[in-house]
């Protein structure tokens, strides 16, 4: 599908030269034989600010192009245009591109700003991971207590895969051992360990944890 990320990428200009084309035709031939550019014209233009260039985004994301993600990231100058469920899009993104460079008060204001839009499937689709991440956030603030209420909340809201369902589960395991609530704690290890995730830093943190959970009590 590279014709569709060509034509995501330069919609706005492919669409302005076909509007300048409607207006030069309309003046040398009418509106109708002119109406067709106008249409697709408006269309591109529109599509633009409304829906934005998060099918660019999320592809540079999958291929491990942060820098490129960034670059589409920051062209979207009036991201207040959006409809609703691109924009929460946006401000998911933008947190985890912030995350990416550990800019973690600028990640948890854009996941907020993407929760508090509501509404759409794809705001729904975004809701567990968006929680889960704010848990991780309050976790290394040392706020347990947030962090629990909002990786409780993401498992609720649902979470996208094994390896999301994985950490979760993870972290709630380590506030577990924190609160010395170790029945619990040991039910959460399982229960990640369930998941079977394949990503080196969830693997390698149940391998560390693994080593001394079975000698605590209960």
């Amino acid at each position: 599908m590279k014709w569709l990320n060509v034509i995501i990428k330069y919609r706005l200009w492919i669409g302005l030269v076909m509007l300048v084309a409607a207006v030069i035709i309309n003046l040398q031939a009418g509106f109708w034989p002119s109406f067709i550019l106008y249409l697709l014209g408006v269309v591109l233009v529109a599509g633009h600010f409304l829906f934005g260039p998060m099918r660019l985004i999320q592809t540079y994301m999958e291929n491990g192009d942060v820098e490129g993600a960034k670059k589409i990231v920051d062209g979207i100058k009036f991201p207040g245009l959006l409809i609703k469920p691109m924009r929460s899009v946006y401000y998911t993104l933008k947190g985890n591109l912030a995350m990416v460079d550990q800019d973690f008060d600028s990640a948890e204001k854009h996941m907020k700003k993407s929760l508090s839009l509501g509404g759409g499937q794809l705001t729904k689709q975004a809701e567990g991971p968006n929680k889960l991440q704010l848990g991780m956030l309050a976790m290394q603030k040392g706020n347990n207590k947030e962090a629990e209420s909002y990786i409780r909340q993401a498992i609720k809201a649902g979470l996208p895969d094994n390896e999301n369902n994985a950490a979760a589960y993870l972290q709630l395991c380590s506030i577990m051992m924190n609160k010395r609530e170790f029945r619990a704690a040991k039910q959460y290890f399982q229960k990640a360990k369930s998941y079977k995730p394949t990503t080196p830093q969830i693997v390698d943190q149940i391998k560390q944890v693994e080593k001394y959970i079975t000698r605590m009590p209960g």
